[in-house]
């Protein structure tokens, strides 16, 4: 039996591959940035809420994390992309 704890290792590189996958069909690279972020004041609101006990907010940090190297691993394959098509002289 599997604990819900299972981690994949390789999570946020299949998702960050996933969203690469929609800016290869030509989805703007700052809509996809925003689909994969936690924005700032989103994230002060879920560590700062009183009412969320601190296993809730342990998820959520667990979360934001994950998205976050989702989106590094993701702004790392597009910045690959364009110096890979930029014309050599």
């Amino acid at each position: 039996m599997q604990g819900s704890n299972d981690f994949d290792p390789s999570g946020p590189m299949k998702e960050a591959a996933m969203f690469y996958s929609l800016f290869l069909r030509g989805h703007s690279v700052e809509s996809l940035r925003r689909d994969i972020d936690v924005p700032k004041p989103l994230a002060d609101k879920w560590f700062s809420h009183v009412q969320y006990d601190e296993g809730l907010r342990e998820q959520m940090r667990r979360a934001y994390q994950y998205r976050k190297q989702v989106l590094a691993i993701f702004d790392e394959l597009v910045t690959c992309d364009k110096r890979q098509s930029k014309p050599t002289n």
